[in-house]
C-alpha cells in the first residue's frame, strides 16, 4: 500500500491516456466505492456518479467537454465518469442559505477527491473536467433538465507514466500560522 504523502505527490491531472488499455471493471468499482464514502455534511451524500463505459457513449460525452478546443486528450479516456448534483437533505439545504455555504459543491469535492485518490492507489490517472457542456451532457446521458451535471472525471492508464514537477504557491503564502 502506497504511503499517503507519496499518493497525494504522485496525484497529478493526467492529459494523454492511452487507448488502447481499458480500465478493469474492480478498478474502477473501486474508486467508486471511494467517492461514496466521502463524508459529507449532514450525510446528506448529494452526488451521483454516471461511470461510462461503453466506447461509443464515451466518444460522445468526450465531444461534451471539448469546447472551444479544450479537453482534447478527452478522446482517448477509456472511462468518463459524469459527477451530478442530488437533492441534498433538507438541513444541508437549509443550512446553505442561513450560512451563505454550499455544502454540496464541498462534499461533491471531497468525493471526487477521494476518487481520484483511490485511482492513484492503483495505478490510474484521471483528470477532473469541470469546463463542459451540460445541456449536451443531458442529451447523451438522457438526463432530465433537472438534473445538475457538476464535473466529469476522467478515468484511464497514462500513456506516459512520468510524472510533472507540481507547480504551487510556496507553502508559507498559503499557510499563517497563529501561535
Amino acid at each position: 500500500m502506497m504511503d499517503y504523502f507519496a499518493l497525494i505527490a504522485q496525484r497529478e491531472s493526467c492529459r494523454n491516456y492511452d487507448p488502447d488499455r481499458p480500465v478493469e471493471r474492480e478498478k474502477l468499482e473501486n474508486c467508486l466505492k471511494a467517492a461514496c464514502i466521502a463524508p459529507s455534511a449532514c450525510n446528506s451524500q448529494p452526488w451521483h456518479f454516471h461511470a461510462v463505459t461503453d466506447k461509443a457513449r464515451v466518444a460522445a460525452l468526450s465531444r461534451t467537454v471539448q469546447g472551444l478546443g479544450m479537453n482534447g486528450f478527452a478522446s482517448s479516456c477509456p472511462v468518463l465518469v459524469v459527477v451530478t448534483e442530488e437533492q441534498a437533505k433538507l438541513l444541508p439545504r437549509v443550512l446553505e442559505h442561513v450560512k451563505s455555504q454550499d455544502f454540496a459543491s464541498i462534499d461533491i469535492g471531497i468525493a471526487t477527491a477521494q476518487f481520484c485518490l483511490a485511482a492513484t492507489a492503483q495505478g490510474l490517472s484521471t483528470c477532473i473536467i469541470g469546463w463542459l457542456s451540460e445541456k449536451d451532457i443531458r442529451q447523451v446521458m438522457g438526463f432530465d433538465r433537472n438534473r445538475r451535471v457538476r464535473l466529469v472525471l476522467a478515468l484511464g492508464y497514462a500513456a506516459d507514466d512520468s510524472l510533472r514537477t507540481k507547480k504551487r504557491k510556496p507553502f508559507e503564502e498559503v499557510v499563517t500560522f497563529y501561535e
